[in-house]
This record gives structure tokens, sequence and C-alpha cells, in this order.
């Protein structure tokens, strides 16, 4: 099972940095996404992968999950969900201001 996921994080993680390196503002910012995904399913990996337990402890509890993984992932995805929906409000400004998406025209001609 973790060989799968080990996989599944890795393409996130390379069509994540592929996305990034593009030149279009809306590719960045759901690479920037797919990344947190990868992020999330690492921790998740790393937390070691149990079955057949909840997170709670009862009367007959002999094994568990540790919750606390979780709960870290749980806040995450939602921190990630209002920065990448803040990264489209601005993108969506820049392209009504300057018409464009792109990298290089966003940049100006101040560096040459």
């Amino acid at each position: 099972m973790e060989l799968y996921m080990a996989i599944a994080i890795g393409v996130l993680f390379a069509v994540g940095l592929y996305l990034i390196l593009s030149k279009s503002l809306l590719r960045i910012i759901l690479g920037t996404s797919l990344l947190t995904h990868g992020i999330h399913l690492l921790l998740l990996t790393t937390a070691k992968l149990k079955t057949g337990a909840a997170p709670l402890l009862g009367e007959k509890a002999e094994a568990y999950v540790d919750p606390l993984p979780q709960a870290l992932i749980l806040t995450s995805i939602v921190i990630s969900f209002g920065v990448t929906s803040f990264f489209f409000v601005l993108a969506y400004k820049a392209y009504q201001r300057l018409g464009t998406d792109d990298m290089e025209e966003l940049r100006g001609n101040e560096d040459e």
C-alpha cells in the first residue's frame, strides 16, 4: 500500500512542479494546489497507514490509529483552500487590469 502512495505522491509532486515552472499564472496556482495535495498524502503516509481501527479509544480497543496526523491534514486542507481561492481572486483581478496571465508580461519592462 505504501508503494502505491509513494507513486501517487511522486506523480503529484512532479506534475505540481511542472505546472509551477510554466508561464501561465493559472497553471502556477493549480501547481501549488497539487503540491499541497501531495504533501497531505506524504503526511498521511509517514504517519503509517493502518486499517481496521478507528481513531478513538474505547473499552475494547487494543490498537488504534493516531488522530493527530488526520487533524493536521484537515487543518492544512482548510488553509490551502483559503489560500488557493485568494490566489484565484488575485489572478482574476490581475487579468482584468492587465489583460494577460503570462508571467513574462506581468513582470513588466523594468527588468530589461
